[in-house]
């Protein structure tokens, strides 16, 4: 299925308000849902046998505050928070077994490796922007992410 006719499937899911759509073409498969989840949404889209995935960001026409939705921030520490660029599975190091890029109370520069994120069978390392002491890591090891979602805070 091409990335033209997933877009206009996204479209059709975010204009119409449904919740989930769900089509088979031959061996291919797309499910697209829609859930509010802390201040935005995406939605996972699998498509054929092989279970390739990726999550699909359509953004809610819903609007209103999920209570306690900033409290889990207040217990990080202060300093500038290094964001997921991106949808995708956070790992601490290059390999399986390899030592982490860094560690809480690391000094890091401007441009370090921080981690990977896999997103659609592809390693993205992820720097840093700001230099600094690592003073929280914010993401379990092999934890789905979400676009802008807090990994990092420097200080």
């Amino acid at each position: 299925m091409d990335l033209r006719k997933l877009k206009t499937l996204i479209d059709l899911v975010e204009t119409s308000g449904i919740a989930e759509l769900e089509i088979q073409e031959g061996e291919e498969r797309v499910r697209i849902t829609r859930a509010v989840a802390s201040g935005s949404s995406y939605a996972p889209a699998t498509q054929g046998p092989q279970g390739l995935g990726a999550h699909v960001h359509v953004p809610s026409t819903q609007t209103g505050s999920v209570p306690n939705a900033e409290a889990p921030a207040s217990h990080a520490p202060e300093g500038h928070l290094v964001k997921s660029p991106m949808v995708g599975t956070f790992y601490r190091a290059g390999s399986p077994g390899a030592k982490p890029f860094i560690e809480i109370g690391d000094t890091v520069k401007e441009g370090d490796a921080l981690c990977i994120i896999e997103a659609m069978k592809l390693m993205n390392e992820i720097e840093s922007d700001k230099a600094g002491i690592v003073k929280a890591i914010l993401v379990e090891n092999g934890q789905p992410v979400e676009f802008g979602q807090p990994l990092f805070v420097i200080a």
